[in-house]
């Protein structure tokens, strides 16, 4: 087994807590690389989220969200979506 796995994410809708038994893995079961194409995947799930207003992102906070999303760390945007958040999987 590799000793530095790659690591991947999951977009979860969920409850305002964020409690882990709202988010459903059968529901979100999209995993999405650390690559920038499924970056820009995710971004787009997310946008999706935000549109049909299944989560919420206050107005200023998007375009950070976009950049913790596109360029730093996705799990960090969770703090910024209502509704949503962002988990990190280790890929062997």
């Amino acid at each position: 087994m590799p000793t530095n796995p790659k690591k991947a994410f999951v977009f979860f809708n969920c409850d305002e807590n964020k409690s882990e038994q709202s988010m459903n893995i059968f529901y979100n079961r999209a995993v999405y690389r650390d690559l920038t194409t499924t970056r820009r995947l995710l971004w787009k799930k997310i946008r999706d989220e935000l549109d049909s207003g299944r989560i919420f992102i206050e107005e200023d906070d998007i375009p950070t969200v976009r950049k913790m999303v596109l360029e730093d760390d996705p799990t960090d945007a969770g703090s910024l979506i209502k509704f949503g958040a962002i988990k990190a999987v280790d890929c062997y």
